[in-house]
């Protein structure tokens, strides 16, 4: 494997780690603040995904359509923690498990019903659906790294909202001790609401982000919902910071092992055997790290309640 090749694939494991950044930072806020176990996380990538590629034709323009399937899904995730999971705080986690499972089967129907069973395509925008060569030799598709830049830039946002901001200071407060928070007046709930909001229009965003190279299709969210929780649990829970931490390193880990796995092990089996073999070995790679991690940490990278 060559120079050029690995900068590919490292640019690769960029934009998935990005990817999953922008799904682990909402799930991460809703557990370290809420401490609510939310299955139903990726039912608002997977309602992303389909309002943008609603919008989009409609409008003319993947931005407006992203624009305007944002809030949408923001309020959907309001409206579902104000009706859904209110009641289920000060239950067990086990009961919240079971209740947000149910949420990912409703989601799915609904989307089923409005959309129908076939898959959707959504179109990037025709200024980033060609390649940019970053360095010579190493043609990249632009749209990846619109993806890269989006995701850093909300990560900058979630930075400076939760350092620099009096809501960041609310949320800080409401994962150290919610029950002092409320005793000095703050409106506890409509902070839990205005947190799930928020993590649901970032999943969304991974969601319509993840439209144009994905196929767009009921259950979409199920599989990277299984990755956030390992980027979760890598990075600590309840910390932004490690959100964006965990998922780049689970992004760079898991691409790389995919690339290399298949290459090394052709020196010493046949190539067949090697690539089925390479392939199953990649797959464990990321959870062989959360495992090394936690031996290491085993709060994670960078536990919020430290």
């Amino acid at each position: 494997m060559n120079t050029l090749l690995l900068v590919e694939q490292g640019l690769n494991g960029l934009q998935l780690g990005v990817m999953l950044f922008l799904m682990a930072a909402g799930l991460t806020l809703v557990f370290g603040i809420m401490d609510m176990i939310n299955l139903a996380h990726g039912s608002f990538y997977m309602v992303g995904a389909y309002l943008t590629a609603t919008f989009a034709p409609l409008l003319d323009s993947f931005a407006l359509g992203l624009l305007a399937a944002l809030p949408l899904a923001a309020l959907a995730g309001m409206a579902v923690e104000m009706v859904a999971l209110r009641t289920l705080y000060r239950r067990e986690h086990l009961d919240q498990v079971l209740a947000t499972f149910g949420l990912i089967l409703f989601f799915n129907e609904l989307v089923r019903i409005v959309w129908g069973p076939q898959p959707i395509f959504l179109s990037p925008p025709a200024w980033l659906a060609g390649t940019v060569e970053i360095i010579p030799g190493v043609p990249y598709p632009a749209f990846r790294l619109a993806i890269i830049g989006v995701g850093l830039a909300v990560a900058g946002f979630l930075y400076l909202l939760i350092t620099r901001t009096r809501t960041g200071m609310l949320i800080r407060a409401g994962a150290s001790n919610r029950e002092m928070l409320g005793a000095l007046g703050v409106d506890v709930k409509r902070l839990y609401t205005l947190v799930f909001g928020l993590g649901a229009a970032l999943a969304a965003l991974a969601g319509a982000m993840a439209g144009p190279i994905l196929a767009v299709q009921v259950g979409m969210g199920e599989s990277v919902l299984i990755l956030t929780f390992v980027v979760i649990v890598i990075g600590g829970l309840g910390s932004v910071r490690g959100a964006l931490v965990g998922a780049l390193l689970v992004g760079m880990v898991d691409t790389m092992a995919r690339a290399l796995l298949p290459t090394l092990l052709r020196a010493v089996m046949p190539p067949s055997q090697a690539d089925g073999m390479g392939a199953s070995l990649a797959s464990m790679t990321i959870y062989i790290l959360m495992a090394a991690v936690l031996a290491w940490k085993p709060r994670g990278l960078f536990p919020a309640h430290a």
